[in-house]
């Protein structure tokens, strides 16, 4: 990045206060963003005020709105809910409940907010802002207020951030709570998928979303559902006997279950709803299959955070203090939000503008507009689900008498399984002939290949590991076996799936086309790891889920040195040399310190954090974690760091240490890790047959591809999936160490720091500026959005 780092130590809130609420529906992640809030405005030396009950408590006043402290957010980061409550307010809907609510916070001084809630939620909250002066001057007139509090208090900042399990708002990618809601839904179709497997029987299940289908249409796709209802996407007339006959096919494929899913709101094409009961009534009389139905409700809003809940809500928690900080009498309100992975902040109204419009949209039946107005995201999401969940007849798929093999490299990372699913079903739709190779590179070179067909992968994308086996072996020393076994199978392309073994692979295949013809063709990698150390991308496939083991450890841990009081714990994770999950999870779980190799420390630091949590133990929180990566530093080991902080924290606190280990490569994927490796792999296999066909030779009857762009890994950049030569990503790469020079997350340590009480430069020069709600042309919804 070229920009001039700008810190936000010269923006004071001295002399500010925010008041912080939870309003509407509640969504777990909500409690990590009011610790956000509460600790970065403490932090920039502005008073915090929690609203209890949300706008409730703002008309009540009185005990609901409280100066809060740094403790008063202690151990809320991984429970669900809301702690500070929220409640419906009809009185709020009113002028004289607004300005009651006015008077009251007039009294604290507070003219920043921070609502965290829904639309309805955010619409109250921009008329309350837009009515602020007058009603001012209306308290002044009843005497209630003075002038000089007219003028003090003149403009009313409002700062929204989106907690819905829903996803429903337009202008984000994801809203806080979407992610644990899909880990709650997933957690119960996989322990359904077992009993129903049992009995052969068939399974409908209803998921919340009232007027949006994302729940839905996210979990069919991650858990290879046989048919999904969503508001969005009417079924076409007729659907009643195209489903029937999909069902009792996959019957006739020997698939022992079939999974239907739902959404609340689901609706015809003649704006009649659909409901789980009616889809239940209809496959028993038309095919007498066993069918139950199981309804999810209230389950999906509970539990604890997920590890991305947690970190969106606190990247957006300290993003909405510095959008306060900056807020001027002209600022529009606006909502913080994510875009791809790139914080961005957008005018209030815009959204909620164009949330509205979807719905409009709906009721008048114009359902493609409908889709479109969701954002690119959705409609990825839409148009990846039809992909693979239909598998044309095989006469109407297109012959192209290519051959495509899929293979894994590397250690093994929870959702490769779906990306291989992904693969085949895409290869076969675009009229390839699908291989498998067993074992990476060191089986390919033995020739363990096959032919995989549709249903091969059915049931793969919940599968935890690598199906297909995985070697960290590199192709070097078995070039002329491999290319033999290229040749022998007519092998025209190659997606490799893996980590950075699978990148380095695909430079040594590029760097051997001069003496081997056989590896000219197109090559894809997909970014598959759990230390997300590959160069090129933001995210790797796996790296979600082993983050969701060290959060879910953690908070054990967590719990269990709060039972005892005054304990520190120690926790190693996996890594390699990337300190991406000591990072991410040290925020996640609330640590108080991360040990990583790309930031150097020395003795003197960890005197001061020893120093630090000695401070900490003289308050109400009388415990600390402390992760460490596994390669963080050869002399300071965890035994080291143990002992020094034992030694150090004597008659203060105790210590223990926890080495995480290979709990963090295994386990079923995570929605996030199901979803990406799905989406990534289709958009892969969709480049691999476009390049087919531009390198295709007509004369000589084969493939020949030999330009470094027929060499890529496919990875997420910021807002975009983009096609990197890896020949390009050389430069970018410490090959010693393994990981990519530069890191997009090294700009969130300072977050982890803040929150744990460090003094810090935070660089705000990548944070928000003031958007406006891009329209997506059809066309933009194929090149970039996860």
């Amino acid at each position: 990045m070229d920009h001039q780092p700008k810190f936000f130590e010269n923006l004071s809130g001295t002399g500010k206060a925010i008041g912080v609420l939870t309003s509407g529906g509640d969504a777990q992640g909500m409690n990590a963003a009011v610790r956000a809030v509460v600790r970065m405005g403490i932090y920039v030396k502005a008073k915090v005020y929690f609203v209890y009950e949300g706008y409730q408590g703002m008309v009540d006043g009185g005990d609901n709105i409280v100066e809060v402290s740094w403790e008063s957010v202690s151990s809320i980061l991984q429970v669900g809910g809301t702690v500070i409550g929220s409640a419906r307010c009809k009185s709020f809907r009113t002028r004289e409940g607004r300005l009651q609510a006015a008077y009251n916070l007039v009294q604290r001084g507070i003219t920043n907010l921070c609502v965290i809630g829904g639309d309805g939620s955010l619409t109250g909250a921009n008329l309350f802002r837009e009515e602020w002066s007058g009603l001012l001057e209306e308290l002044a007139q009843k005497g209630k207020i003075d002038e000089e509090a007219v003028k003090k208090y003149a403009y009313l900042n409002i700062v929204g951030m989106v907690g819905s399990i829903d996803n429903d708002f337009c202008g984000t990618d994801m809203t806080i709570g979407t992610d644990s809601a899909l880990h709650r839904i997933i957690e119960v179709v996989d322990a359904i998928m077992t009993t129903a497997q049992s009995h052969q029987r068939t399974f409908v299940l209803e998921v919340m979303g009232r007027h949006c289908g994302y729940l839905a249409l996210v979990s069919a796709l991650a858990c290879g559902a046989d048919w999904v209802f969503i508001p969005e996407y009417p079924p076409e007339e007729g659907w009643e006997d195209s489903m029937c006959v999909k069902l009792s096919e996959n019957r006739a494929r020997k698939k022992r279950l079939n999974i239907i899913i739902v959404a609340e709101g689901a609706i015809d094409c003649h704006n009649k709803p659909i409901t789980s009961e009616k889809v239940k009534d209809l496959v028993v009389q038309r095919l007498g299959f066993d069918t139950r139905v199981t309804i999810l409700g209230h389950v999906q809003r509970g539990g604890t955070p997920s590890a991305f809940d947690r970190i969106l809500a606190s990247r957006m928690g300290v993003e909405a203090v510095l959008a306060l900080l900056e807020g001027t009498p002209d600022t529009p309100a606006c909502v913080v939000s994510l875009s791809g992975n790139q914080a961005v902040r957008l005018p209030l109204m815009e959204c909620v503008q164009m949330t509205q419009e979807v719905q409009k949209a709906m009721d008048e039946g114009r359902f493609v507009e409908a889709v479109r107005l969701r954002g690119r995201s959705f409609e990825n999401n839409l148009n990846t689900y039809k992909l693979l969940s239909h598998k044309k007849p095989d006469a109407e798929l297109p012959k192209t008498n290519f051959n495509v093999a899929v293979l894994n490299v590397g250690a093994p990372a929870a959702g490769m399984n779906a990306a291989v699913r992904a693969a085949v079903r895409v290869g076969i739709t675009e009229g390839h002939k699908m291989f498998a190779v067993i074992d990476g590179f060191e089986g390919f070179s033995r020739g363990k290949i096959k032919e995989i067909s549709w249903g091969d992968v059915g049931g793969w994308t919940g599968q935890g590991g690598s199906i297909l086996g995985t070697k960290r072996t590199l192709p070097a020393k078995y070039l002329e076996k491999i290319a033999d076994q290229m040749r022998t199978n007519n092998i025209n392309a190659l997606m490799v799936i893996g980590g950075f073994e699978a990148y380095e692979s695909c430079l040594q295949l590029h760097e051997a086309r001069s003496r081997f013809e056989e590896f000219c063709v197109p090559i894809c990698v997909l970014p598959a790891t759990i230390s997300n150390n590959v160069p090129g991308t933001d995210f790797s496939i796996g790296a979600d889920t082993a983050l969701n083991a060290i959060v879910e450890t953690c908070d054990r841990i967590k719990q269990s040195a709060s039972g005892t009081k005054r304990r520190v714990f120690i926790i190693e994770t996996m890594g390699g040399y990337c300190g991406y999950l000591a990072n991410m999870g040290a925020l996640a779980a609330g640590a108080d310190a991360a040990y990583i190799f790309e930031e150097q420390f020395d003795i003197r630091e960890l005197q001061a954090n020893v120093e630090h949590l000695t401070e900490k133990m003289k308050t109400s929180i009388q415990r600390g974690l402390v992760l460490r990566n596994e390669n963080c530093n050869e002399n300071y080991t965890t035994d080291f760091i143990y002992q020094l902080y034992s030694e150090e924290g004597k008659g203060v606190f105790d210590c223990r240490k926890n080495v995480l280990g290979h709990m963090q490569q295994g386990g079923a994927p995570s929605p996030f890790d199901r979803n990406f490796g799905t989406k990534i792999s289709a958009k892969a296999m969709q480049w691999i047959s476009k390049k087919l066909k531009e390198t295709y030779r007509k004369e000589e009857g084969k493939v020949f591809a030999n330009t470094d762009d027929s060499v890529c890994l496919l990875g997420m950049r910021r807002r975009n999936l983009v096609f990197q030569p890896v020949a390009e990503l050389k430069n970018e790469t410490d090959f010693v160490h393994r990981i990519p020079m530069e890191q997009w997350w090294l700009k969130l340590r300072p977050l982890m720091k803040i929150l744990a009480k460090y003094k810090t430069s935070y660089d705000v020069s990548d944070s928000g500026q003031l958007e406006h709600v891009a329209m997506h042309s059809p066309k933009e919804a194929e090149t970039g959005a996860i």
